[in-house]
């Protein structure tokens, strides 16, 4: 694994990653590239197994506003290693906690979240678009960081 900071030069390549995560509301270059420009925001990116997050940290907090891994890639404890990488900076940020949206159906993610001591602060209904015009709840979670490597 090979973790970089990406920058706004690497939004068409983290785009296309996105793609490939999530077929309902794609995020593009340009919506890319505009979150990273707003102040508090990085991008962890793995080279290796094209995998990604970003994180925005400002008071005290940070935020998950996305992570991605290739379908490829998954199940090789990449996603674990970029939120607990990602924790790291943002407490060198200065936040001491770390919020996430997860879809309430997305039970791999939330095993992975709450493995490393993510836990549920609220619910969003309806949140997520979802295949033939539906919407899925999302799970608010929250964790006091940096999170422990286990």
């Amino acid at each position: 694994m090979r973790l970089r900071d990406a920058s706004s030069a690497d939004a068409p390549a983290l785009a296309a990653i996105h793609a490939q995560c999530f077929s309902m509301e794609v995020w593009d270059a340009a919506a890319i590239a505009a979150l990273l420009a707003t102040p508090g925001t990085f991008v962890l990116l793995d080279e290796d197994a094209g995998g990604f997050i970003m994180v925005r940290a400002a008071g005290g907090e940070s935020e998950v506003l996305t992570l991605g891994v290739k379908p490829a890639a998954r199940r090789r404890g990449i996603a674990k290693a970029l939120v607990l990488s990602a924790s790291e900076r943002a407490v060198e940020a200065g936040a001491a906690v770390l919020f996430l949206e997860v879809n309430a159906a997305n039970n791999a993610a939330i095993a992975l979240y709450k493995g490393l001591g993510f836990g549920e602060v609220g619910r969003r209904k309806d949140y997520y678009l979802a295949p033939h015009g539906m919407r899925e709840d999302a799970l608010v979670l929250r964790a006091s960081i940096p999170l422990m490597r286990v």
